[in-house]
């Protein structure tokens, strides 16, 4: 196995995460895509975000994501290992080691009623978790444990290796699994998230969680004005979350940080150029949507789960406004 040999050269000595990382051994190659190890010397993260958030911890066991969806916020996460281009992200994955190890230890820094988030800016379950099974080693640790709320976020039907895990997590924890689907379309999917499992494939897996008896529900995020935003496409998701038993489902609209619209802008340009000067001119000085959209998005999913007999809420939602009357027609643009 080699070393990493792509870090730059900035003519300084590097530091914590980036150092790390450029002692990182080679995994494979597939795809255009190379994977390392990470000898991290920690595994539980506090969230620290300005934004309010649902959790106290994060686990992610892999750096990076091989999904390689077009609009991934997480993209800056590559930029502590001083690594700029935002492609990287998805082409130089880093596998952590000894996960179970440092969870066992950490663990212990959890107090009662802080929730814990697996997979909130990498994919637990992508491809080479199949081979290393670094998120199957942290659930078995979970799996020892009591009285701890544990949150998963996935857009891989490969969670279904582990509902036998799961469902000893859920005997003596509060667990709930939260499958990402932002679009029913298959074809539209592809292009927006190229190497993630389809759709369909998702809303299975959620069905199957949900006859396991494991409390399971989508987010549809991120909403893409004009491309997945309609309410004939966003009602097509709620229908498919309800018909595989979710248990809620809610959604975020997209916003992007500099180094994810460095990437999402030329994707747009090239598969979508009509909606360039409306992304250009709703992002312009700001990562976030403006605020009527997000409570006209916020609006309809209430709608919606109204119509289609969705009536629990994840405690991940953020609300911006309450719901206008079930009776109001809404119309996003």
């Amino acid at each position: 196995m080699s070393s990493l040999s792509f870090l730059p050269d900035s003519g300084k000595s590097l530091v914590g995460i980036a150092r790390l990382a450029a002692h990182g051994e080679s995994l494979r190659q597939a795809h255009e895509v190379e994977y390392f190890t990470l000898p991290v010397r920690s595994l539980l993260n506090r969230c620290v975000s300005k934004r309010q958030m649902p959790f106290t911890w994060t686990i992610n066991p892999y750096r990076g994501c091989e999904f390689a969806c077009k609009y991934c916020y997480a993209r800056y996460t590559h930029e502590f290992m001083e690594m700029r281009n935002g492609i990287e992200f998805e082409q130089k994955i880093y596998a952590k080691q000894h996960t179970a190890e440092l969870l066992r230890q950490e663990l212990k820094r959890v107090k009662p009623g802080e929730e814990i988030a697996l997979g909130t800016a990498t994919d637990p379950y992508q491809p080479i978790e199949k081979k290393l099974e670094i998120t199957r080693s942290i659930l078995q640790e979970f799996s020892r444990h009591e009285g701890f709320e544990l949150g998963i976020v996935s857009k891989s039907a490969m969670i279904v290796r582990d509902i036998d895990l799961l469902k000893g997590i859920a005997q003596g924890n509060q667990l709930t699994v939260n499958v990402t689907v932002t679009t029913t379309d298959v074809e539209l999917a592809r292009i927006l998230e190229p190497r993630a499992p389809r759709p369909d494939l998702r809303l299975q897996a959620l069905r199957r969680l949900r006859s396991a008896g494991i409390r399971a529900g989508v987010i549809c995020a991120p909403v893409l004005p004009g491309i997945t935003d309609s309410p004939r496409q966003l009602a097509a998701v709620v229908r498919s979350a309800a018909e595989a038993g979710a248990c809620y489902i809610y959604a975020n609209p997209l916003f992007l940080k500099p180094c994810s619209a460095a990437v999402f802008l030329p994707f747009l340009k090239e598969n979508f150029p009509q909606l360039v000067d409306d992304y250009e001119k709703r992002f312009k000085g700001r990562a976030f949507l403006a605020p009527a959209y997000r409570k006209r998005v916020s609006d309809l999913f209430a709608q919606l789960r109204f119509k289609y007999g969705i009536h629990k809420q994840s405690r991940w939602e953020r609300v911006d406004s309450r719901p206008v009357s079930q009776q109001k027609q809404l119309n996003l643009f």
